[in-house]
């Protein structure tokens, strides 16, 4: 089952470099534009193999999600459909699963249709919103998931474009405070502690480019799961993150990542 795409669609900047159009591009995806490959190519060769490993992180994060028993998933900060997306990783083991992405980027709204392919048992949504206005978004998700059971909430490769005047930490825990008991926040985040020579041009790069940027430590992103209970092997590197064999190659990262449980 699928759902219709929001009205109306608003227009697309091309001129300016985004966040989601970037990272697809890292990806070698197409639904780019040449701000943004332009922006992409003053950073770190190393960005790109970062935004492999933390996409590697989603495939395995969600996929655990799914078999222990998660068949409800709202993914925030969705970004540009990449194959495979949550929704095949997770229908594929359940094919029931609902999950609803969210996301601001137009082209996002755009491709949506693509993002909704659902498998025949399930459900996928799309809603068209802003991390920053979290209780609008929970109201449209309570219409399409069931808050009385456990979900998956992602927020993978989003809260570093938030600076903490945007106040991250509370956005995360009003969203999680609405998640039922057995419900996890699966969530990645950007870090220069492993590779602190590459700090200086990355945040350069993304202060020339117009975008919001706040790399934090392992502490800081530690404190987005504050309350709930960490999943084994806790908050590591992505490339140190796996539940099921095989394990991946360890590499340096530039993401830390980790699932928590709401055990209330």
């Amino acid at each position: 089952m699928t759902a219709g795409i929001p009205e109306p669609q608003p227009p697309i900047d091309t001129s300016k470099p985004h966040p989601a159009r970037v990272y697809d591009w890292f990806l070698g995806g197409k639904e780019n534009y040449p701000a943004d490959r332009q922006f992409g190519q003053t950073l770190p060769e190393e960005t790109r193999g970062n935004a492999a490993r933390n996409r590697a992180f989603m495939h395995r994060s969600s996929a655990w999600l799914a078999r222990d028993g998660i068949d409800q998933f709202l993914d925030i900060g969705a970004g540009i459909p990449t194959e495979p997306n949550l929704h095949q990783i997770v229908q594929a083991i359940t094919p029931a699963a609902r999950v609803v992405y969210v996301d601001n980027d137009p082209i996002v709204l755009r491709h949506a249709e693509a993002l909704l392919v659902s498998a025949p048992e399930g459900t996928t949504d799309y809603v068209h919103a802003d991390v920053r206005e979290p209780d609008a978004i929970l109201e449209r998700a309570k219409e399409l998931l069931d808050f009385d059971r456990p979900i998956a909430l992602s927020l993978n490769a989003l809260m570093h474009f938030l600076p903490d005047d945007q106040d991250p930490y509370g956005i995360t825990r009003t969203l999680v405070d609405a998640l039922p008991t057995g419900s996890c926040l699966a969530l990645s985040h950007g870090t220069a502690d492993q590779h602190p020579e590459l700090r200086q041009q990355t945040e350069k790069a993304y202060k020339k480019g117009a975008i919001a940027l706040q790399m934090r430590t392992r502490a800081e992103v530690e404190l987005f799961f504050e309350g709930l209970e960490l999943v084994e092997p806790g908050l590591v590197p992505a490339t140190e993150w796996y539940r099921e064999e095989p394990a991946p190659v360890v590499e340096r990262s530039g993401f830390y990542v980790g699932v928590g449980r709401v055990v209330r």
